[in-house]
Parts: structure tokens; C-alpha cells; sequence
């Protein structure tokens, strides 16, 4: 079949309304808990991502250019374009009233039918590995995913919706190039038990815009010198600690190695508050609301994501940006190892925490704390 132009392009579009939903109940993913999610009282995240998307895409579309947009019934993507008032048509497809798996790769095979140039998905990690199952047939077909998951460990997405927007943009235009991008298979039961499993599951190509594409996460070398360095960096926050106050203290061995130094026990993947010697695990966003007293007195210690550079929305979603908002600027402490920061030399720092307007109070120059009491300014991004 001869490529279509810019202007006649078709872009398939397939929301999973259920991802996201264990980030800010403390459940580390919704794979297989969406219920547990909604008796915690988690609220849909993945609509309003896809509505992000939707509205910058509308302001950076380019101009005279036609797109044809198929999608899902109801939740899983018709409901998001028709609020965005975006003409769409809907694929031949039945869905239950909780969407699963098989939806997802039931979609795509119409996508495929329908010969769509582009698969742009609003999900995390399980989504995109049910994208690649269902196109191993059809490589040709490019993807992209907006972030509304809670890890998203997989380089197939943008940084936030608003990047991704950028990216279709860019490919509308005829600007981009394409690459393939790893597909990370993680298990989310392991990740519940505060063990990290994460293998390589495939590749999906992608258009390829490097600033606005988040990358796979890169694990963090198990050597002597990053752990003497991860201890330097722990005692110099322990030894600025204002007695009293409350430390919410977010994953990732870094950080760790902060409540070693304490002589407490940390989670490795779950965000846990310190305060006087005693640490309660595994907070959820509720949790934390009710236990800090005065947030005026309370800081945030944070390390960004191997590679991806991300400070706030990829498995902390327990700090919201309710939390971020109270507790003041200058408390919020950002720790990185030299061997990490030296992996961020082109992504840099960047926040996606679901709120543009907390982004925005985060946009600009932080310190970064790299070893004992040494610090390098870094520039934080959307």
C-alpha cells in the first residue's frame, strides 16, 4: 500500500483506564489490584492523562494537517476524544465494564486491520506489553505511550502527555526518525514484595524525538565505590536532619542507604516516613496526609531514575502533588550518585506528577546532593 502523506495520516488511540490507579494508594501497580485500588479509594488516572495529551496536542498539531483518529468504545478511548472534541471513529469492539488485556490486544489487531500509521496508547509497562504481543506480526506499525502508569520502566513513552504531543507533532511534520525501544517486562507481585524484577520483554518502534522520550530505566551498579558513594551522600543528610521534623523518604537504594545510615529499615521500592528515630513503611498518599502534623516541618528526600532522570510520578506517585504543594520549596532534598548523574548528562531532571501547575513550582535549577556535602545544580524539565 503507498504511505500515506503527512496529511492523511491515521493514528489508532487506545486508553487503559485502569492504569495508574495503585500509585497514590501505595500499591507500587495496578496489575491485577484495580479492586484493592478502588476499596483505597484510588480515583481513574488515565482519562485525564489522555485529556493532557489531547489539549496541547490540539495546540501543536501542525497546521492544515488531517488526521484520521480510530479508537476503543467508552472508556478505553472514545469518551477521552469526544470530551477533547476530537472527531474520531470507534472500532467494531465490545467491551465489559472492566476492561482487560484482551481488550487491549483485541484493539490493536483492528488498528492493524485498519492499517494505522501510528499506535498512540495511555497506560504503563503491562500496556505496552500487551501492544507488543498483539503487533508481533506487524513491526511496521510505530507506537508511542503517554505515562499514566506507576513505574513505567519501558523507553517507549514520552516524558508526560505534553511531551508526547510534541512528539506526534514533530512525526506530523516529518520530522522525526523512528527507533526501537525496549519493552520492560516487570513483575508487579515481586514489586509488592518490595523486590525488583525487571527483564527485557521486546522492542517497539517509536518515533524518535530525544528531548521528550523518557528512555528505559537503567538499574544501579552494584560496586563498592557507588555504595561508599551512596553512604557519602547518606551522611551528609543525616547530618543536616532538624530533630523533630518528619522525613518522607522516597524509593530506590539511594535514599536507602539514608535510613542505613539512621539505622532504620527502608523499603526499596515504597516511599516511608522517618521522624525521630522511628520509621513507619510503605506509605500511600492518604497515610501521609494523616501521620505529618505540620508540613511546614516536613521534607522530601528523592532520587531521580537511572537514565530517565524522572524526580516525581514514576513509582512515588505517593508524594501527589497535594503533598508537594505543602511542604516548601527549599525543603525538598535531591540525592544522586555521581555514576547516576553522569547517566543524566542528556536527559537531565524532569517531573510529571500529573498537576502542570506543581510542575511548574518544580521547573528550573535544583541542587542535587552527589556526594558529602557536595552538590552540582541541575536543570529540571517536564
Amino acid at each position: 500500500m503507498p504511505r500515506r502523506s503527512s496529511a492523511e495520516r491515521q493514528i489508532g488511540f487506545l486508553v487503559n483506564p485502569i492504569a495508574g490507579m495503585g500509585g497514590r494508594v501505595g500499591l507500587k501497580g495496578t496489575d491485577g489490584v484495580a479492586e484493592e485500588a478502588r476499596r483505597r479509594g484510588a480515583k481513574p488516572v488515565a482519562p485525564d492523562r489522555a485529556h493532557q495529551f489531547l489539549t496541547s496536542f490540539l495546540k501543536d498539531a501542525p497546521a492544515e494537517t488531517h488526521v484520521r483518529w480510530l479508537t476503543c468504545p467508552a472508556p478505553m478511548g472514545a469518551e477521552t476524544l469526544k470530551r477533547a472534541g476530537v472527531p474520531h471513529d470507534v472500532l467494531p469492539m465490545k467491551t465489559g465494564k472492566l476492561t482487560t488485556a484482551a481488550d487491549t490486544r483485541e484493539a490493536v489487531r483492528h488498528f492493524v486491520e485498519q492499517q494505522v500509521d501510528l499506535i498512540i496508547f495511555v497506560g504503563g509497562d503491562g500496556t505496552a506489553r500487551d501492544i507488543l504481543d498483539a503487533l508481533r506480526d506487524a513491526k511496521e506499525v510505530l507506537v508511542l505511550g503517554i505515562p499514566a502508569g506507576v513505574k513505567m520502566y519501558s523507553g517507549i513513552f514520552a516524558f508526560s502527555p505534553e511531551a508526547a504531543a510534541a512528539v506526534v507533532a514533530s512525526w506530523l511534520e516529518g520530522e522525526t526518525q523512528t527507533e526501537a525501544f525496549e519493552v520492560m517486562d516487570v513483575d508487579e507481585q515481586a514489586v509488592r514484595a518490595d523486590r525488583l524484577a525487571v527483564r527485557l520483554y521486546g522492542y517497539l518502534r517509536g518515533p524518535l524525538v530525544p528531548a521528550s522520550m523518557q528512555g528505559g530505566k537503567a538499574l544501579t551498579p552494584d560496586t563498592v565505590d557507588e555504595q561508599e558513594n551512596q553512604e557519602a551522600v547518606a551522611r551528609t543528610v543525616v547530618e543536616s536532619m532538624v530533630p523533630d521534623d518528619w522525613y518522607i523518604l522516597g524509593p530506590g537504594s539511594t535514599v536507602r542507604a539514608v535510613a542505613n545510615l539512621l539505622g532504620v529499615p527502608k523499603t526499596l521500592l515504597g516511599v516511608d516516613l522517618y521522624r525521630s528515630g522511628q520509621i513507619i513503611q510503605d506509605m500511600n498518599e492518604q497515610r501521609l496526609v494523616d501521620e505529618v502534623a505540620d508540613f511546614l516541618h516536613a521534607w522530601i528526600v528523592v532520587s531521580p531514575i537511572g537514565n530517565q532522570g524522572i524526580l516525581f510520578g514514576r513509582g512515588n506517585q505517593q508524594i501527589s502533588p497535594a503533598i508537594i504543594r505543602r511542604i516548601p520549596p527549599e525543603q525538598l532534598i535531591v540525592i544522586a550518585t555521581h555514576s547516576k548523574v553522569a547517566g543524566l548528562a542528556e536527559r537531565g531532571l524532569h517531573v510529571d506528577t500529573g498537576d502542570p501547575e506543581v510542575d511548574k513550582l518544580l521547573v528550573g535549577y535544583t541542587r542535587v546532593l552527589v556526594d558529602y556535602r557536595t552538590w552540582r545544580m541541575m536543570k529540571v524539565t517536564t
